[in-house]
Order: C-alpha cells, then sequence, then structure tokens
C-alpha cells in the first residue's frame, strides 16, 4: 500500500476561529485529511512573537482553537494535532538552521518585508521594536515543516516566499549533510477571504468585524444587524445595490436557496434592510448550529481536549525525535551513540 504523502498546516493560538478561516482553510482541511497524512499545527511559540507579554491569551487560545477545529470535523484519528511549543526537536532544528541564513536574506522575504513596514508604521521608531524572534520567524517555520519531513504545505500566493525560504534552507542543509530532509512543495490553493461586517478587505480576530464560530444566535443577529449596507438606500422602500452591501455579500454564503430573490427584491426596493438582516442572521445560525452543539460538548468534557491534545504532541513528538536523530547522524553531533 501506497504510503500517504505528508501535509502540514495550522494557526497561531490568538483566538477563537471565525467564518473568515472555515471558508478560508477548515474547510480544505476537511478534504485534506481524507487524502493525506495531516498535521496541524497550534503554533503557540510563533503566536509569542507578537504576545510575549501576554502568554496567558495564547495559553487560553490552545484550547479554545482545538475546540474550533474539532467542532469543525477536524478527525484527531486522522490528523495529528499537536503543540508547538511541546516539540523541543522544533526549536533545536531552528538553532541549525539559523547558521544556513543570512540576516540580509530574511530582510529580504517579500512577506517579512512587507510586515517589519506595517510595524515602522505602527510604532514609528525606524524598526527599533522589530525583535530578533519576529524577524527569524521563517527560520523557525522552515523548522516546523522539516522536522516532519512534510511534503506539502497548504497556503495562499502570498505565502509562497515563506515556503520558497524553506525550500532554501533545506537544500543547503543536504548539500552540507547529505540527502536528510524534504525539499517541500507548496500546495496552492484558491482560500477565499472573507470580508468582516464592516467592508474590511480581511474579517479579524482583533478587528470588531468578525462572526465567530462559536458565537450564540443572539451574538450572531447583534453583529449582523450592524453590517454595513448600501449607503444610498435611506428609506425602506428605496431600491439598493445588494452587490455593494454586506449583507448582500453573506447571503451568497448562507442563503445559496433564496440568494436570487434576496438580490431581486432588494434592486426593486421591496425588501428592507431590518428584515434582510434578520433573515440572513438566521441563515447563519442555521448554518453553524452544528458546530455549535459539537463545541458545546468540549466545553463540558474539557479533558477529551486534553487527551487529544496529549495523544497529538505525542505522536508529533515520536515523528520529530525521528528526524532528529537522522540530523544529528548526518551533521556528525551524535555523540555516544554506537553507530
Amino acid at each position: 500500500m501506497e504510503e500517504k504523502k505528508i501535509v502540514l498546516t495550522g494557526d497561531r493560538p490568538t483566538g477563537k476561529l471565525h467564518i473568515g478561516h472555515y471558508f478560508g482553510s477548515i474547510q480544505n482541511r476537511l478534504k485534506l485529511q481524507e487524502q493525506y497524512e495531516t498535521y496541524i499545527l497550534i503554533a503557540d511559540v510563533q503566536a509569542l512573537t507578537d504576545n510575549f507579554n501576554n502568554p496567558e491569551k495564547v495559553r487560553t487560545a490552545i484550547k479554545e482553537l482545538a475546540k474550533d477545529y474539532l467542532s469543525c470535523g477536524i478527525d484527531p484519528e486522522k490528523c495529528t494535532i499537536y503543540i508547538q511549543s511541546m516539540i523541543p526537536e522544533i526549536a533545536e532544528l531552528t538553532v541549525f538552521f539559523s547558521n544556513l541564513v543570512t540576516v540580509a536574506r530574511l530582510e529580504r522575504n517579500p512577506t517579512v518585508k512587507t510586515e517589519i513596514a506595517q510595524k515602522k508604521e505602527l510604532f514609528g521608531n525606524n524598526g527599533e521594536s522589530i525583535t530578533y524572534g519576529f524577524l527569524g520567524y521563517p527560520v523557525s517555520q522552515a523548522a516546523d515543516i522539516a522536522v516532519f519531513n512534510a511534503e506539502l504545505i497548504p497556503v495562499g500566493e502570498d505565502q509562497l516566499p515563506m515556503i520558497e525560504q524553506t525550500r532554501e534552507i533545506v537544500r543547503k542543509f543536504n548539500s552540507m549533510y547529505g540527502d536528510t530532509l524534504v525539499e517541500p512543495e507548496a500546495l496552492v490553493g484558491k482560500f477565499p477571504r472573507i470580508k468582516g461586517l464592516d467592508g474590511n478587505e480581511k474579517m479579524g480576530k482583533s478587528l470588531g468585524n468578525a462572526i465567530f464560530l462559536s458565537d450564540s444566535e443572539e451574538e450572531i443577529q447583534k453583529k449582523v444587524m450592524g453590517a454595513v449596507t448600501d449607503t444610498s438606500k435611506i428609506k425602506k422602500d428605496d431600491p439598493a445595490n445588494p452587490e455593494i452591501c454586506m449583507v448582500g455579500y453573506y447571503h451568497k454564503l448562507f442563503s445559496n436557496d433564496s440568494c436570487k430573490e434576496v438580490f431581486a427584491e432588494c434592486r426593486k426596493g421591496e425588501r428592507g434592510c431590518v428584515q434582510c438582516k434578520k433573515q440572513l442572521a438566521k441563515n447563519i445560525a442555521e448554518y453553524l448550529r452544528p458546530i455549535r452543539e459539537k463545541r458545546a460538548y468540549y466545553d463540558n468534557n474539557p479533558e477529551v481536549i486534553d487527551k487529544i491534545l496529549i495523544d497529538g504532541t505525542n505522536r508529533a513528538r515520536k515523528k520529530a525525535k525521528e528526524t532528529m536523530e537522522k540530523i544529528k547522524k548526518n551533521m556528525r553531533i551524535n555523540y555516544f551513540v554506537n553507530e
């Protein structure tokens, strides 16, 4: 029987997942877990690069993230869900990899370059707030991937520079120490970016424009009632353009059966915004109901979450240790081991 290829993906634990995550990545992972040996990384070390002064936030978010995964259908029998900081081999390989990449190369990474520019603009101190950990996170990310010999990494096009950096580091390592590590490939897909309720191009945990997978029906309705609509519609019977209305935008996602009717009525002025929002909120709540109900089980049984994370982390640690033994042997630093 042919072995399944290894896929690695994951998230930073900085809060609960929202519908942008669901459509943008979770749905894809549900397919991947049926086709590949899938590792899902809860990247708490990477989250600490921005939250090093608030570790409790990261600690709490780890279990919330795990609950969201499982509630959406991520299967721990098919996937290995693990916590990054509990795999010391990742940190060890990060140190080894750090000798294979220059600071100049890290600063040229388009993804890092963009984020550094954003930080300079935000803090206005010519980059003095940039930490070694932040600048070096592509090296850590390379170690995340390589220590599991992951072959495929699902990414959007904006993340391709990160995967290319990993490939460069792995190639350099292999050229110096022999054929040791797998050079990963990017599994590029069209991962939709879901807009926020305020019309922002990105729905974000910290932007106040997100519908979380765990939101109650009441929370969903309250949020939807505040969604941005076509500003040209003043009175209830005024015609409007649903294509520039966030309510219309979400109807496309959650109201497939009635979307055409909703849009037609909106354009004719036969539908008021309040009525439209209430229907949308009901549709979203119904769509998310199975996720919400499954999550309630994990809320009431926290020991189940603990066991899944411990088991997954133990499996991941075993895999990482095997890779690290090969790495140290080829680097000639496996001291006191009988060859």
